[in-house]
């Protein structure tokens, strides 16, 4: 599988898919330790090399369960990221309730918002307790929609101190959004972004400040939300079909059935075009994909492998289903 370096951290190198373990952590429905450990056996076997997962992800959950695939394998040959920015607090009261944030979990621990140093150093402190790994690779601040000028004045240099030092190798932000993260790449000392639906097959928004400003200032983008959380996820969307979490709008459903219809056309599925598509961006290092039990984990791998004509983007443009082919 390719491999592509931080073009400001070279040492930091990820294939070009990479195994998004919130799944682990029960993202809607319970997925056994069993089931987990066998996805990452077969990302393993396949090649993948980068690892992605957070304290959100189950309540610490998804953490425990990658440390635990991972810990026999060659430290040097793999790369997790991990994020800072909630904090897990002990909640007994609550562990006979379920997780209201969508995990399938008990609700142990409730999630607070911390930006602050003592916070980032704690959370980062908590995550290699819980991976049992003896560093994190990337640093991710998540979600800090919200809490600009807090993440931005300790959160982001605390990491670079740490980052520094060498106890974490490189740093950035993970959000649902494009435009506070090209602020991150224009204003911070950061290495790699991690942008989650706004970079897609169906949605190019990204496309806009983040990724030609993290291509002039040499900073990475991983792409997670390929998908869109579901709507380019299937070979034909169904009526049913998830975007941005939620039922998705008539209007998107039909337009991914036309990209899909133009695809067929090219010998290739919808879904095998949406990872294919992204990663021709050239700030583009890698593309995080969601995995819960071995079948995913091999049809991703399966999907990432496939050869898509360059002619197809260009016949999407034509049709107006994509704002341009290059």
């Amino acid at each position: 599988m390719r491999v592509r370096a931080l073009p400001r951290r070279p040492e930091v190198r990820l294939t070009e898919l990479g195994f998004g373990a919130a799944q682990g952590g029960n993202l809607y429905r319970v997925t056994t330790d069993e089931e987990f450990a066998s996805a990452v056996d077969t990302a393993w076997e396949a090649g993948v090399r980068y690892y992605d997962t957070a304290p959100h992800y189950g309540l610490g959950l998804s953490e425990r369960r990658l440390g635990a695939a991972l810990r026999h394998r060659p430290r040097d040959e793999y790369v997790v990221s991990t994020k800072v920015g909630r904090l897990l607090v002990p909640s007994p009261q609550d562990a006979h309730l379920r997780d209201s944030d969508g995990f399938d979990v008990p609700a142990s621990h409730r999630r607070v918002w911390d930006f602050s140093r003592d916070g980032v150093l704690r959370s980062i402190e908590a995550s290699l307790d819980r991976t049992g790994l003896d560093r994190i690779d990337i640093v991710y601040l998540h979600d800090p929609d919200d809490h600009w000028e807090w993440a931005a004045s300790e959160a982001v240099p605390a990491l670079v101190e740490l980052r520094d030092q060498g106890v974490v190798g490189a740093i950035g932000a993970g959000m649902n959004q494009s435009e506070m993260l090209a602020r991150f790449v224009r204003e911070a000392d950061v290495d790699v972004m991690m942008c989650a639906g706004r970079y897609t097959l169906l949605e190019q928004g990204a496309a806009d400040a983040l990724l030609p400003a993290a291509q002039s200032r040499g900073v990475g983008v991983v792409i997670a939300g390929v998908y869109n959380s579901g709507l380019l996820s299937r070979d034909r969307p169904p009526a049913d079909a998830v975007y941005n979490y939620q039922q998705a709008p008539a209007e998107l459903i039909e337009r991914a059935r036309r990209i899909a219809t133009v695809c067929e056309t090219y010998g290739v599925t919808l879904p095998q075009a949406a990872l294919a598509f992204v990663r021709r961006h050239p700030a583009v290092v890698s593309t995080v994909v969601g995995v819960r039990n071995t079948a995913q984990a091999a049809e991703a791998v399966r999907r990432s492998k496939a050869v898509v004509a360059e002619e197809l983007w260009d016949a999407l443009a034509a049709a107006g289903l994509l704002a341009t082919a290059h």
